[in-house]
């Protein structure tokens, strides 16, 4: 770079490793200059694993050295730099004292608390901070809020034939292919006695130096972290990222759809992609996933239904997600209406626990950083729902132990989806089951100590336990819903005597 003033100093977060990002248009190697921080309070402002702190920090460095080859300038704050900036705040303020920008820009963060921390500091520092459209996404926050002002009817479902109908994936004459919207019905079967079968294990990629450095770097700064970088071998560059794409596509998206509901010791993967943390990092964008699954699909090497559930878990539930954080937030976060106030069990950090399916989900998740939709919705989130787990703790734990969680996609998905604190926004009722739900879906049952049918004594599942007594301390919200109602008659049939011992089970399982 010449000794020109620097004309744009342009922000990139940890999850804006957008090669085709917008902040690059016009961008001068003369002039610009890219600001990247590994800030200390990133990596501690809720307890997160060692796997997740090396992720993104590898990425990072990988998408800095991209940059630089590419002739652009890069400022790059290392966490193990002496006297370090602490802060992403600290680390813009620090930049502009030194280099004197005239401009500031970001692409819009994926983390409210983020946007307002640069954006204050760039008030401390006089100059104006350009936040530019999220041009990865298929829709922007003004279009979702279009689509959303004034229904009486706000669901998944909506969003997703107007996203199709915009797009046109998927769809002929007007119509979609195949001759319905949605084939969940389809993609909902357990793998039955005999298990997945041979599966094509996930790709994994070598360390090189710069990831290997991170790896040293994490376990030498975070020694009490939970998780392990054991086998690291995640794709933390664009190369790499591409590649897993089309390990999905080539090796798992045919069976996919069938089993994508269905859980099994000791399995992680099974046909999942595994991509979300890479496109939600934006090494590769939702538009290559997308396009690359409808491609396969009309080369009639996968089936409609495993194209159409994977579609719509990018195109439609990632974006509505998006939609509903930024249009909801900050009120959001605070949302609580179904007053849970119990703290995450500590064995959800551990997996030290006596159920066979928490123990190999939570192990399993401190190992990969990775579980799948089921798994953290009807396991882990499941449990969460029912003990009476704080909403926003259940989002902090969520966001320290997974390598795809930013704050805007886990928020609706953990404090909603999940744990149903936003009383229907998201979800129309909470995903409320007995351990009935996890036998039917796996193999777990069969292994463990406690048994799904039985709600009272030594031998009861804390699931059915926990089913029955969060029927009854929400009774009478849940008799009003429509989707509950056949639920709660079912409690209903229960004597006194049956609920009130219930009930004193949930609360010794509550006690530490």
């Amino acid at each position: 770079m010449s000794g020109a003033k620097l004309r744009n100093l342009v922000i990139v977060c940890g999850d804006q490793l957008d090669h085709d990002s917008v902040a690059f248009e016009g961008f001068d190697p003369e002039r610009d200059a890219i600001l990247m921080t590994e800030a200390a309070h990133e990596a501690t402002y809720v307890w997160q694993s060692k796997r997740r702190i090396a992720f993104f920090f590898a990425a990072m460095r990988q998408f800095a050295t991209a940059q630089k080859r590419l002739g652009r300038n890069v400022l790059y704050n290392h966490i193990d730099d002496e006297n370090p900036p602490t802060s992403l705040a600290n680390g813009l303020k620090a930049a502009v004292a030194q280099h004197d920008p005239e401009r500031l820009m970001i692409v819009q963060p994926g983390d409210w608390r983020v946007l307002g921390d640069l954006q204050a500091a760039a008030g401390e520092t006089g100059l104006p901070l350009t936040v530019l459209q999220d041009g990865h996404f298929y829709t922007s926050i003004a279009e979702f809020e279009d689509f959303s002002e004034g229904r009486k009817r706000f669901i998944l479902e909506d969003f997703y034939r107007m996203m199709r109908k915009k797009t046109g994936l998927l769809m002929a004459d007007g119509k979609p292919v195949g001759g319905e919207w949605n084939y969940d019905k389809s993609n909902r079967k357990a793998f039955g006695k005999k298990g997945p079968g041979l599966i094509s294990p996930r790709a994994q990629y070598q360390p090189d130096p710069i990831t290997v450095e991170v790896l040293r770097l994490v376990e030498k700064r975070f020694p009490d972290a939970p998780g392990t970088l054991d086998e690291f071998g995640e794709p933390v560059t664009r190369e790499d990222a591409l590649h897993a794409l089309t390990d999905f596509i080539d090796n798992r998206l045919r069976d996919f759809g069938t089993h994508q509901d269905a859980m099994w010791t000791g399995e992680s993967t099974l046909n999942h992609s595994r991509i979300s943390a890479v496109i939600n990092l934006k090494l590769i964008s939702p538009r290559e996933a997308v396009d690359a699954a409808v491609a396969a699909y009309e080369a009639g090497v996968a089936p409609l239904n495993a194209v159409e559930g994977f579609v719509r878990q990018i195109l439609g539930w990632r974006e509505y997600i998006r939609g509903i954080y930024w249009t909801r937030m900050p009120e959001y976060a605070d949302m609580n209406v179904l007053d849970a106030q119990q703290d995450v069990p500590d064995f959800f950090w551990t997996g030290e626990t006596d159920m066979a399916c928490l123990s190999d989900m939570i192990t399993r998740l401190l190992r990969t950083g990775y579980a799948h939709h089921i798994e953290r919705l009807m396991g882990m989130g499941l449990f969460m729902l029912m003990y009476g787990a704080k909403p926003y703790a259940t989002h902090d734990w969520h966001m320290g132990l997974y390598l795809d969680a930013i704050d805007w996609v886990s928020l609706p998905n953990m404090a909603g989806m999940s744990q149903h604190a936003d009383g229907g926004i998201v979800g129309t009722k909470p995903y409320c089951a007995t351990g009935a739900y996890i036998d039917r879906m796996s193999n777990y049952c069969g292994s463990c100590r406690f048994d799904p049918k039985q709600s009272t004594g030594d031998d009861a599942c804390p699931f059915t336990t926990l089913y029955w007594d969060f029927l009854a301390r929400h009774e009478e919200r849940f008799n009003a819903n429509q989707r509950m109602f056949l639920q709660v008659r079912n409690l209903r049939r229960k004597d006194a005597d049956e609920v009130r011992a219930i009930r004193q089970k949930a609360e010794s399982l509550r006690k530490p």
